[in-house]
């Protein structure tokens, strides 16, 4: 059975192979492997040797930083949990936009900002000071957002979020109308946790949890400034998903949570006048 480690791993060589431009069939020959072989690696589903690796990606002309990284994850311990660094933001490392595709399920918590994936374009440059980190959230939006293919979403806002201006108050307006719009959305559910229920310890860091179709387990994550931490060790995943549950208990419904996005979003339309 495949892990999070092991398709990521996989993930990164089938992109290499594409930057190559290389079919898998050519590859695997090359190889000397059958193409059960490089399929079963490239979806994670199956293993093979550091040596190996490295021959395959030598084979199609990876870079250096590619090298290092894939080999890298190659050789470090799968024991449930692994760590992944970033520039600012996670948006493009590979175990995350991979598992995003793949989810069935996603349920997000932020303490003080908007979560990623329901931000907007100049919410989140706001945020961030630069387009190529924007451009690189929206990509991942997009390929969540696809009509009847997305995951379904559960986004846990806290209401300090929608009390902080980022940008200005035009931005925190066309953000808050956003996130009103969204509460009709299928598959999307956005709920805050309220002003009233920060004495709870459950929400103070920022936590997400996917699910997927079986037979692949949950997989839990959270960020840093400088890093991501993965695990789908069972243990692990139990005390988010306890953690969510939690929060769900705190949070509104979403049909008060609606009418305070559209409330806030009111007033920031008042102040950017």
């Amino acid at each position: 059975m495949s892990n999070a480690h092991s398709r990521e791993l996989g993930e990164e060589l089938r992109r290499v192979r594409h930057r190559a431009r290389m079919s898998a069939a050519n590859t695997a020959e090359g190889m000397g492997w059958s193409l059960a072989k490089l399929s079963k690696l490239e979806t994670g589903s199956r293993g093979t040797t550091s040596w190996e690796i490295a021959t395959l990606i030598g084979r199609l002309g990876a870079d250096k930083a590619t090298r290092d990284r894939i080999l890298a994850i190659a050789s470090e311990p799968d024991n449930g949990s692994f760590l992944r660094f970033h520039d600012q933001v996670p948006d493009v490392l590979t175990a995350l936009t991979l598992h995003e595709r793949l989810a069935l399920t996603i349920t997000t918590y932020e303490p003080l900002t908007v979560p990623s994936l329901v931000q907007t374009e100049d919410y989140a440059y706001a945020l961030t000071g630069d387009r190529t980190v924007t451009l690189a959230r929206m990509t991942r939006q997009n390929v969540l957002h696809q009509q009847g293919h997305g995951p379904e979403m559960t986004v846990f806002v806290h209401e300090a979020a929608l009390r902080t201006t980022v940008g200005d108050p035009a931005v925190m307006r066309d953000q808050l109308l956003h996130l009103a719009l969204m509460c009709g959305w299928d598959k999307f559910t956005p709920r805050v946790v309220p002003m009233s229920q920060s004495s709870d310890a459950v929400i103070r860091n920022q936590a997400t949890l996917l699910t997927f179709d079986a037979p692949i387990t949950p997989l839990a994550y959270a960020e840093t400034d400088a890093a991501t931490v993965f695990h789908d060790d069972p243990i692990a995943v139990t005390r988010y998903q306890a953690r969510m549950r939690r929060l769900a208990s705190l949070a509104l419904s979403p049909a008060r949570s609606h009418d305070l996005f559209a409330s806030w979003a009111d007033r920031y339309d008042r102040e950017a006048q």
